[in-house]
């Protein structure tokens, strides 16, 4: 790894009668990747990205889809490149 990641996961909280549209719509997200659902409209979602400034936006992009209820930051990792490790 040669720059900084940040690792942020989320849960989200989506209407039922629209969660397959707001798992269409997460999908075309870059850096995302859904990983659990239930029938509830819960998702648990995971982002990854160079700046934090990144995932503060992208939680924010998320919040503001048709038929998401909120998007909440579970846990939050900054990996840092190998070469810097001690």
């Amino acid at each position: 790894m040669d720059e900084t990641l940040h690792i942020a996961s989320l849960v989200v909280l989506a209407r039922p009668e629209m969660f397959d549209a707001v798992k269409a719509n997460l999908r075309l997200l870059d850096g995302l990747e859904l990983h659990q659902e239930s029938a509830a409209g819960k998702l648990v979602v995971v982002l990854e990205a160079v700046h934090e400034d990144q995932i503060l936006q992208r939680i924010d992009q998320i919040n503001n889809l048709p038929g998401v209820l909120n998007a909440a930051l579970i846990y939050h990792e900054l990996l840092e490149p190998e070469g810097d490790i001690e």
